[in-house]
Order: structure tokens, then C-alpha cells, then sequence
């Protein structure tokens, strides 16, 4: 089949909707476009969603969390009313694999509750079919022992990080291998001891030879699975469907407006995909019904693969597009795809008077479910970029095939704006369920490698539609750039409990104007296909101007507005959890100390300021001038929350009263307010930070705050060793010294090494009856003379003694 000869996609100007100077980066014309909503203020908007069969990765997130940047931004900064509508795939090839076998597997290991005989027979037949079919290169009938040999002989250029015919870089091909390489290193190595002695070691096996056993008991009884009974697969998407939830919550992902699920849409996939055969742009066939790419390019306007053109001849992105349990051989053309798939033993299946039993295609569930919902046209389709082919060219040009006849004989467009978010690859390598190399959300969030909001910054301060390979120095520009907002946050806020009395208008009209500024950048940003880089820049650079101003001559007021708009917009990105980003509140989620501390932590914050400013300047700190500083105290009355913070600042007014009655140097009323500030309230989540000339600022201990103080920490331990080890290596020195000076010069060379010696000692023979050299005597005279010396003054002191 050729390619159209049209060289523009054939995208048409959207029905004119709210209007604004936004544009953004359609795939539909690979270009920025004007963006017009269909309907003023309202924005309709279909999102791909996960295929549940496994847990997400930080992959998905990277898609997930983009996709909810935009929505964020469309929603709370241009003000749209947004129906947002996500879809589950629930009924899919991979879906259907991992269902069955997981079924069987279950009832396996039911059967077999420990491992005997027949699991071990049954694991090595697995091994071996698992090896045939993914290690070719591998003896077919190597052994478990043989394992390792046959691997570092037939895959070494892999292993050496090479491609298979070791001349080039390793690829997608390398990675599989290496993938494989695992699943069956894991089962032999199990096969080599299977051990039957505890739950633990019965679970452990099971385990290590899961991932071999699972398509080898699908290839004998996997036909046998009775298709009507669809709870073998949804009670497994079910769990995934959950668990994704709780992931993208985890990630402050906004819920979708409406949830499709394609086993609750079957009925309309089949009513849709009947209307396209009779539409004359779909055929059936033995194997199901297949789109015919070749009938809908002759009506005028239409052509395919849209978004990509230049893959529409890619055979294997073609047959990844059809699935694994897919066959093609009763299509027309081999770019034709399936739009309902007859179902063979052991797959799931639905009637279809039409069609017989059956099950849909993947990309006809996404026309179907997002048609169902928002109609014939939609505003913004959205997914990750592996997307664009064959699955979002397919679902134009099924949905446009089903509209063409209310079009008068013209192709319709159905997507007015396509959004492809960019991979995320970690050093290098782009994470894959099929490559089984990635890292999940849960994973990642409970090993606290990120959070909700690190990760989130991160993504910002990429492109959301350009490839991001996440590097050490990344995460450290993220970590600094959350943290230096934090401090922001933190400085302004404390102007409410430490406020400013003096102010200056020309100091004050210079921030004001540089706020505008920003405001204007990042409207500029945000307008220039939602630039969140350039907006993060002028969120900075904004900071930066109040850092550097001259606090002294500026108002409090002016900080603030400077702190809620900036506040606003990094609630927009979604950093601060769901808070409403139009609110008069200032900072975000994490900079406050909870607020039953605050009585108590605030007073001891007053008093610590004034003791420590007596003691450094040295003034009185008598009972009585100490008595008028610890008076202040709050309520007797307290929550139960709040009696720890109680406790402390009781404890330090009556530390710093003892300090007083004794008449202590202030070096101990010193030493008593760093103990408050490293101890007690550190202990307590709470840091006092000491400014000069002004008073400390009481905040939360956060993770940059832990990293300063166990690098302080590691330093300190550092030099602790250092010095123990100098120490410890004078003292054996001096140890090796006084045992040196016990001996006696006169036998000092008394040794097999010699046979003749003076009077004195000293040698004049070797071992042989020779001479000692001429050199070699002179050197040991002088030896002698400094031992002679050394055993003097040890003499002298034992006399002493």
C-alpha cells in the first residue's frame, strides 16, 4: 500500500471557543497551534489510560502526572470547565495472557501445596521450553548446572554490555535477552536445590521459577479456559485498576471526571464496529472483522496514519499494535487492523449477532468509549507518545470511518488537538513492562526515592512533550529548586510572627513592578504550549529579586503578594496537594510546625532569642533579670497533642532559672540554647534557625535540614577518626619507642646475622667469619650511638623513678 500523497495532515480549524493567545503542540499538525475550544469555556477531553495487568511504573507516572500538569493548568489558570474522561483497559491480548496463566498457576499450586516430584519435573519442562523459545543461542539441551557456562559462552557480548554480535551499542534486543537471561539464571538456580524444609523456602522457590512456569502451563491447558467466565480476568484488572488508583493518588493525580472501562462497553463496541462494515470501510473475515485502510483513503479528505505517517508500513509496530495472540492471516492489506477479533479457546468472549463470539480490538475500544461519552468531535486526546502509532492513528481512522456518513460524502475530524506526552528513561534506559527493567510507583514513593512533589518538579522543569532521561544532577536541580522555594515560603511567612515596622516606596514599587513582571513571563510560558520550564525560571528568578532586596525598606504586604502568587501558580502545577490554588493562603504543604506547637514552641523561641542575645553580649542574667525574660506561658489548658511542646518549654525556663540561681558563665546559658535548638525541638520535628540581627526562624525539620546535619555529622565523625587515629598511631610509636630504649646497645646486635662483635658491641664479622664492610660497619656504629643515647636516658629515668 503507498502513502497518500498529501503532505499536511489534514487537520481543520476547531469551532471557534473561548479564545486566548494559547497555543499548543499538536501532533495532529506536529506544529503550535491556536488552541479553540469546541464549545466556549468548556474543554472535552479523552485520556488513555493504564492496561491493568501489573503494577505502574515511574514510566506511566511520568505520562499520568504530565497529562494532570496540562488539565491543572487548562482548569485553575485558564479558567476552562474541563469534562476529563479516562479510560481502563480491561480486555486486551497482554490482559488475557496474564490472566490465564495467573489462573493457572493458582490452581497448580493449590494442587501441589509443597514441592514434590511433579513440580520439579514440571519446573524443568518449563525451563527448557522457556529457553528455546527466548535464548536461542543457548544448547537446547543444557542443563541447570550448565547454565552459567553456556550463558558467559553463547551471550557474552550481552553480558559485556554489547549488542549480540558484539559490534554494537545493546538496544531494546540486548535488553530482552538480559531479561530473559534472568528468568532463567532465577529457575536453574532454584532447579539446582529445591528445597522443601520451611514456607519460606517452598514460597522462595516458587518464586524464582514463576516467571518460567506461568507460559509453560499456559501452553498446555490455556485453551482450556472457559471464556465465558470473564471473572478469571476482571478479578485481575480489578486488583490492578485499585492499586493504580492508590498509585496515582500517591502522585496527587486528579481522579478522572468519568472512568470507561472496556468490559462494560463491549455491547456498544459491537453496534460501532457494525455501522463501519456498513459504512464499506471494514470486512469480516474468519478471524473477525479488520478496518480497511485502503477503502476509507478514497473518500476525499481522509488519509491514514495521521500522526505518524512514516510508520505505517512498520510490519512490527503493526503486529505490536495487534497483540500476541493475534493472526493476520486473512487481511486484505497487512497495515489493515482488527476492530472485533474472533475469540479461540481459552480467550474471552462476547456475543455478537454480526460478528459471532468475539472479543473487541485494542483500538477500537478507545473510539467506542470516548464516542460514548463526549460524541462525534472531542477538544484535546491525550497518552504517552508510544501512542501515536498504530493505536491513535488507528483510533482516527476507525472513529472518523464510523461519523463519514453524517460528514456529506467528506472525512470528519474527530480529535481536534492531539497531546503526546515524552518518555522517561533513567539512566539511559526506557522502563517497559514487557522488559521487566522498571521501577513501580509504590516502590519508588515507599522507598522515599521520591515524593509527590520532587517528582512533579522534576517534570516541570522539562517539556512535558520531549523525552526526559532523569540524571543525578537532575534530581540535585529538583532537590535545590524545592527547597529554595520552601526557603521563600518560609522567610515570608515568618514576617507574621516577626513583622516588619519599616518600609520604603522606592524599594517597595521595585518589587511590585518585578512581580508584574513575572506575572507576565509566565503567562508568556504557560501560553507557549504550556511551557512549565520557562514559567519555573520566572517563578525563580522572581524569589531572587526579593532575596536580594533590601528586607529593611520592604513592606510586609508586598512580600505577601509576592508569596500568594507565587503560591497560586505552584498550586496550579499541582505541588501543594489539591489546595485550591485561588485561596489567600502562602507556601505549601510541609514548611509549617503543627499548629498545637505553636503556643509553646513560639515562646521558647522568644526566650531562647533574649537569653542567647544576654549571653553573647554578656549582660545581666541574674535570678532577677532572668525571671522577667521566662515569665510569658501559655495556657494551662491544653490538647493532649500539644503536651510534648509543653514539656520542652517548661523544661527550658526551668534550666535557664537554674542557670541563673547558680550564677553560670554565659557560656552554659549558651550551651543550654543550642541543646534547646538541637535536642529537644529537633527532636520534636522542629528547627530553630539563627539569623543575625534578627530572631531565629522557628520551621519544620525537612529533608534538606536531615542531609545538612548528617553531612555535618559524617564530617564531624570524620575528623573524630582522623584525630583517634593520630593519636592511636603516637602512642604505639611511643610505645615502639620506650621498648627500643630497654635494649641494651651492647646486645642490640647480638644476632645469627653476625659471629664477631667489639668490644662495644657492634659488629665486626657476618655469620660467614668475613669482615663487615668498610660502609656497612660505619652505618651500624651509628645505629649503635643512637641506641647508646636512647638507653641513657631510659636508664636515667628508671634511676629517677
Amino acid at each position: 500500500m503507498t502513502t497518500p500523497a498529501r503532505t499536511q495532515p489534514p487537520w481543520k480549524e476547531p469551532h471557534p471557543g473561548k479564545s486566548s493567545d494559547l497555543k499548543v503542540w499538536n501532533s495532529l499538525t506536529r506544529s503550535k497551534t491556536p488552541f479553540k475550544s469546541i464549545e466556549e469555556g468548556k474543554i472535552s477531553w479523552y485520556s488513555c489510560g493504564p492496561t491493568v495487568y501489573d503494577d505502574a511504573h515511574l514510566g506511566h507516572a511520568r505520562n499520568y502526572v504530565t497529562i494532570d500538569i496540562l488539565r491543572r493548568i487548562l482548569r485553575d489558570y485558564y479558567q476552562y470547565s474541563l469534562q476529563f474522561v479516562q479510560n481502563i483497559t480491561d480486555v486486551d491480548d497482554k490482559i488475557i495472557l496474564r490472566g490465564r496463566q495467573q489462573h493457572l498457576f493458582a490452581n497448580f499450586r493449590s494442587e501441589h501445596p509443597t514441592v514434590d516430584q511433579t513440580v520439579v519435573d514440571t519446573a524443568v519442562a518449563a525451563f527448557n521450553q522457556y529457553i528455546a523459545k527466548n535464548l536461542p543461542l543457548l544448547p537446547s539441551d543444557v542443563k541447570p548446572e550448565g547454565f552459567n557456562d553456556a550463558v558467559a559462552a553463547a551471550y557474552a557480548a550481552v553480558l559485556a554490555g554489547k549488542s549480540v554480535d558484539g559490534n554494537g551499542s545493546p538496544g531494546d534486543k540486548e535488553a530482552k535477552i538480559k531479561m530473559h537471561l534472568k528468568t532463567a539464571g532465577s529457575a536453574a538456580t532454584a532447579l539446582l536445590a529445591p528445597s522443601q524444609n520451611t514456607e519460606e523456602d517452598i514460597e522462595n522457590f516458587w518464586t524464582a521459577t514463576a516467571d518460567a512456569i506461568l507460559p509453560y502451563l499456559d501452553s498446555l491447558h490455556g485453551s482450556t479456559i472457559d471464556g465465558s467466565k470473564h471473572d478469571i480476568w476482571l478479578t485481575l484488572t480489578k486488583k490492578y485498576e485499585d492499586r493504580f488508583n492508590e498509585d496515582m493518588a500517591s502522585l496527587n493525580v486528579l481522579p478522572p471526571d468519568v472512568v470507561t472501562r472496556v468490559s462494560e462497553f463491549v455491547p456498544e463496541i459491537d453496534t460501532f464496529t457494525e455501522k463501519i462494515v456498513t459504512n464499506g470501510f471494514a470486512y469480516k473475515t474468519p478471524d473477525g472483522v479488520y478496518f480497511d485502510i485502503e477503502a476509507f483513503e478514497k473518500l476525499p479528505g481522509n488519509s491514514y496514519a495521521r500522526l505518524e505517517p512514516w510508520n505505517r508500513n512498520d510490519s512490527s509496530l503493526v503486529a505490536d499494535g495487534e497483540g500476541a495472540l493475534s493472526t493476520n492471516a486473512t487481511k486484505k492489506n497487512g497495515g489493515d487492523f482488527a476492530l472485533w477479533k474472533s475469540s479461540k479457546p481459552g480467550e474471552p468472549a462476547w456475543d455478537s449477532k454480526a460478528f459471532g463470539k468475539g472479543r473487541p480490538g485494542w483500538h477500537i475500544e478507545c473510539s467506542v468509549m470516548a464516542s460514548s461519552v463526549i460524541g462525534s468531535q472531542m477538544d484535546v486526546h491525550s497518552g504517552g507518545i508510544d501512542l501515536c502509532f498504530p493505536h491513535h492513528d488507528n483510533e482516527l481512522a476507525q472513529s472518523e470511518a464510523y461519523f463519514a456518513d453524517e460528514s456529506k460524502g467528506e472525512g470528519v475530524q474527530w480529535v481536534n488537538y492531539f497531546l503526546h506526552m515524552g518518555h522517561l528513561s533513567i539512566s539511559g534506559s526506557k522502563m517497559s513492562k514487557s522488559l521487566k527493567n522498571f521501577t513501580t510507583i509504590r516502590d519508588a514513593v515507599a522507598r522515599g526515592d521520591w515524593t509527590a512533589r520532587s517528582f512533579r518538579i522534576i517534570l516541570l522543569m522539562n517539556g512535558w512533550h520531549d523525552g526526559i532521561e532523569i540524571t543525578d544532577d537532575m534530581r540535585k536541580a529538583g532537590a535545590n529548586l524545592e527547597s529554595y522555594i520552601s526557603n521563600f515560603f518560609l522567610r515570608v511567612k515568618d514576617l507574621q510572627v516577626h513583622p516588619n515596622t519599616t518600609s520604603s516606596g522606592t524599594e517597595n514599587a521595585k518589587l511590585e513592578e518585578r512581580l508584574e513582571k513575572a506575572k507576565a513571563e509566565v503567562h508568556a510560558a504557560l501560553s507557549d504550549s504550556f511551557d512549565t520550564p520557562a514559567a519555573l525560571r520566572a517563578i525563580k528568578g522572581l524569589i531572587e529579586d526579593w532575596n536580594t532586596a533590601d528586607h529593611s525598606a520592604l513592606s510586609d504586604e508586598v512580600s505577601e503578594s509576592l508569596a500568594r502568587y507565587i503560591t497560586r501558580i505552584v498550586r496550579i502545577f499541582g505541588l501543594d496537594g489539591n489546595a485550591d490554588p485561588n485561596d489567600s493562603a502562602i507556601g505549601w504543604s510541609g514548611i509549617d510546625i503543627p499548629e498545637v506547637s505553636k503556643p509553646f514552641v513560639f515562646a521558647a523561641s522568644r526566650i531562647r532569642d533574649n537569653v542567647r542575645s544576654r549571653a553573647i553580649k554578656k549582660e545581666d542574667l541574674s535570678e532577677t533579670a532572668v525571671k522577667s525574660i521566662i515569665e510569658e506561658s501559655p495556657s494551662k489548658q491544653q490538647d493532649a497533642a500539644a503536651i510534648p511542646y509543653a514539656e520542652i518549654l517548661s523544661q527550658f525556663q526551668e534550666d535557664v532559672l537554674r542557670l541563673s540561681k547558680e550564677s553560670a558563665q554565659p557560656s552554659a546559658f549558651l550551651e543550654l540554647s543550642d541543646r534547646l535548638r538541637d535536642v529537644h525541638l529537633w527532636n520534636a520535628g522542629i528547627y530553630l534557625e539563627d539569623r543575625t540581627n534578627a530572631p531565629a526562624m522557628v520551621r519544620p525539620v525537612d529533608a534538606e535540614l536531615r542531609a545538612e546535619r548528617e553531612q555535618k555529622e559524617a564530617i564531624a565523625r570524620q575528623k573524630a577518626e582522623a584525630k583517634q587515629k593520630r593519636e592511636r598511631e603516637e602512642a604505639e610509636k611511643k610505645a615502639k619507642l620506650a621498648a627500643q630504649a630497654k635494649i641494651d646497645p651492647k646486645e642490640m646486635f647480638k644476632t645469627e646475622e653476625y659471629s664477631g662483635w667489639d668490644e662495644d658491641g657492634v659488629p665486626t664479622k657476618d655469620k660467614e667469619g668475613a669482615d663487615v664492610p668498610k660502609s656497612k660497619a660505619k652505618k651500624l656504629r651509628k645505629e649503635w650511638e643512637k641506641q647508646k643515647k636512647l638507653h641513657e636516658e631510659y636508664l636515667k629515668g628508671v634511676g629517677s623513678a
